[in-house]
C-alpha cells in the first residue's frame, strides 16, 4: 500500500516538489556557507519524494542545531511550514485526501525545524524487531 501512495504521490506533484529542494540544495551548496542549508534542502527533497513509510524523529542537538533552526525559522521556514499545512488542511476536508493531507503535515514539521531531525524509515513489523518482545522466545 505505501508503494502505491507513493506512486500516486510521485505523479500529482511529489516529483516536482523533489526537484525543486534538490536543484535548491545544489545552489545552496555552492558556498561553503550555505552547505549546512543544502543538506537540509536535501532532506526535504527525500521526504518531499516518498513521504509515505517515513518518519520524523528530532535528535537531541546543542546551541548549534538551535541557532540554526531560529534562522531557519525567521528566514523561510515559516512560510515553507505555513504552505504545506495550509495545503494538509485543505486536503483533510474529503476522506480521500486525508492520508496525502497527513503527508504535508510531517512535510510542514521538517519544513519548520529541519536542523536536528532525522528521516527514518517507519517499520510496519516495528513490534516483532524488539528484541524485548522476542526475550521469551529463547
Amino acid at each position: 500500500m505505501r508503494i502505491l501512495l507513493n506512486l500516486l504521490w510521485i505523479i500529482f506533484g511529489g516529483l516536482l516538489s523533489a526537484i525543486g529542494w534538490v536543484l535548491a540544495g545544489c545552489l545552496w551548496c555552492i558556498t561553503v556557507i550555505g552547505i549546512p542549508v543544502g543538506v537540509q534542502c536535501f532532506k526535504l527533497a527525500s521526504i518531499s519524494l516518498n513521504p509515505f513509510g517515513k518518519e520524523i524523529v528530532y535528535e537531541k542537538n546543542g546551541a548549534g542545531s538551535f541557532l540554526l533552526n531560529l534562522i531557519w525559522l525567521i528566514v523561510s521556514g515559516w512560510e515553507l511550514a505555513l504552505g504545506n499545512a495550509i495545503l494538509g488542511v485543505i486536503l483533510c476536508i474529503t476522506i480521500i485526501g486525508i492520508p496525502w493531507g497527513k503527508q504535508y503535515f510531517k512535510i510542514a514539521k521538517v519544513a519548520l525545524m529541519p536542523f536536528g531531525a532525522v528521516v527514518e524509515r517507519e517499520h510496519v513489523f516495528g513490534y516483532f524487531y524488539q528484541p524485548e518482545t522476542l526475550s521469551h522466545l529463547g
